[in-house]
């Protein structure tokens, strides 16, 4: 009998302590946009980016965010080993999808007006 992996998520109080002051920040910075109301429109948007990017900055210094940045960093590393087709490739397979959606929708048609045929013209004779 296989048992499944525990996944075990080990966050210290300074990690929690991080996460909610990037959610406070973050709550700041709308509260502040808001709040400053009456100022100029570029003072209320230097106040709601600085708090943003506080929120932002502190966020990323937590584990959770460390792990986020490595994410993306494994993300593009796997990108990186993909082996891209050819335009030429590209643009047959293209072709065969233009081709196939074509054929399909021209038999969708053709089951369409067959079934409407036999319904309405054999079956029910509503057409003169």
């Amino acid at each position: 009998m296989s048992t499944s992996p525990q996944v075990e998520t080990v966050s210290t109080a300074a990690d929690k302590a991080k996460l909610a002051g990037a959610v406070v920040l973050l709550l700041a910075s709308i509260v502040a946009f808001y709040y400053l109301g009456k100022q100029d429109l570029w003072l209320r948007v230097v106040a709601l980016l600085a708090l943003l990017g506080a929120a932002v900055a502190l966020f990323f210094t937590s584990e959770s965010g460390k792990e986020l940045v490595a994410f993306g960093r494994d993300s593009v590393r796997e990108t990186k080993k993909v082996v891209w087709p050819t335009r030429k490739e590209a643009m047959q397979m293209t072709g065969y999808v233009f081709a196939f959606v074509f054929l399909m929708a021209l038999y969708m048609w053709l089951t369409d007006k067959t079934l409407e045929w036999v319904l309405y013209d054999l079956i029910l004779g509503w057409r003169h």
